[in-house]
């Protein structure tokens, strides 16, 4: 904590920031289109609970009061980000939805943090912003044209993904706020998985009691402790990184993790990129840069 606001720190943020990125994209990957994604998220939830918990009640020192009332409002932001993405999943593919959540994120973030934080970007570093974004949406429509389901069931799927952009920028913005508040960030961290994650075990528990045919419970519990897992270094990271460095920074940094999506698809999942979508990987790459370097 002592480097937090020095050259040093804004260098680590950076790495933490990336390492998030990184992260999430393997997490969106763990999550793509095979499970119910609301068993999925109540699976990766289940072992989030199990994992964090004796971290919060042992390890870490306890939350104050002030603490815990800021962790009381995380529960309800995050609840209603993790249902706008299941909405959003349920009715449109991965790949169209996850571009636009995290093109709609950072732009709002950015916004929020300059008046919350105070935190000001300069022209070039919005000229960034928008490479990024634009970047990541127009990725999303490249995905988009090549769909072929329902467009009823894909506009909803579209407006729940904006919604889901919404809550990223508002969780973005008001978990830096909580672990910059706390006095010590590792217990906000402990506790905030703890709480946040108490809710969607119990929905999906109820969803696979009511399902005509569930799935194999196995592979799906294997898949949520990867998830828990990662979802430690993926929203820790980034909360860290807003510790350290400034909010809106971190937030654009994080949504490289499109590319590093893309990546996987390509080298791992064997999916066809094309020179579009490398063209698009290279200015959302650009963009990070620029915001990076231009302040």
């Amino acid at each position: 904590m002592s480097i937090a606001g020095t050259p040093e720190g804004a260098r680590l943020a950076t790495l933490l920031a990336l390492m998030s990125a990184m992260a999430h994209a393997v997490f969106g990957a763990l999550q793509k289109g095979r499970y119910d994604p609301w068993l999925a998220r109540g699976a990766i939830d289940g072992w989030l609970v199990l994992i964090s918990a004796p971290i919060a009640l042992l390890v870490v020192p306890w939350p104050n009061m002030a603490t815990l009332l800021i962790l009381m409002g995380a529960i309800i932001i995050h609840f209603v980000y993790k249902l706008t993405m299941a909405l959003a999943y349920e009715r449109a593919a991965y790949t169209v939805v996850y571009p636009v959540v995290r093109g709609t994120g950072p732009l709002v973030t950015v916004v929020a943090a300059s008046v919350i934080f105070g935190e000001h970007f300069t022209l070039t570093q919005w000229l960034g912003v928008a490479c990024l974004s634009g970047g990541i949406l127009l990725l999303a429509l490249r995905n988009l044209s090549e769909e072929v389901i329902d467009p009823r069931a894909l506009k909803i799927g579209l407006i729940w993904a904006l919604a889901g952009g919404f809550m990223v920028a508002l969780y973005t913005t008001y978990d830096a706020y909580g672990i910059r508040q706390s006095p010590d960030p590792f217990t906000f961290l402990a506790w905030f998985f703890f709480l946040t994650s108490l809710d969607f075990p119990v929905l999906a528990a109820w969803r696979y009691r009511h399902m005509a045919s569930p799935p194999v419970l196995g592979p799906l519990m294997w898949r949520g402790i990867a998830g828990a897992l990662i979802a430690w270094v993926s929203f820790g990271g980034v909360m860290m990184a807003t510790r350290l460095d400034k909010v809106g920074e971190a937030a654009v940094l994080r949504e490289t993790s499109t590319v590093f999506a893309a990546l996987i698809g390509w080298f791992i999942l064997g999916e066809k990129v094309g020179p579009r979508r490398l063209f698009l990987m290279a200015l959302v790459a650009l963009g990070a840069v620029i915001v990076e370097t231009g302040g």
